[in-house]
């Protein structure tokens, strides 16, 4: 998976999360679209990492390719 395909994937999934938070405002949204945001927010936060990732292994001479996604858990569990 290239930057490209990360920052790719990113972009899909931030189109599919406001369009939910869209809804949400205007009509509300089911508990499977609560549930389905929440994925997305994490999913988000894996690619955000991911790139990261790649970007800091690329910066110090590393294969970037070889940086791989981390669990949700260990992701959310970052300090901002």
């Amino acid at each position: 998976m290239t930057d490209d395909d990360v920052m790719n994937r990113i972009q899909k999934l931030v189109e599919e999360e406001h369009q939910l938070r869209e809804r949400a405002v205007g009509e509300g949204v089911s508990e499977d679209e609560t549930a389905r945001l929440r994925r997305l927010e994490e999913a988000l936060d894996q690619c955000w990492d991911l790139l990261r990732q790649r970007r800091a292994r690329r910066d110090t001479g590393q294969n970037p390719d070889e940086a791989r996604p981390r669990p949700p858990a260990e992701v959310e569990g970052y300090l901002q």
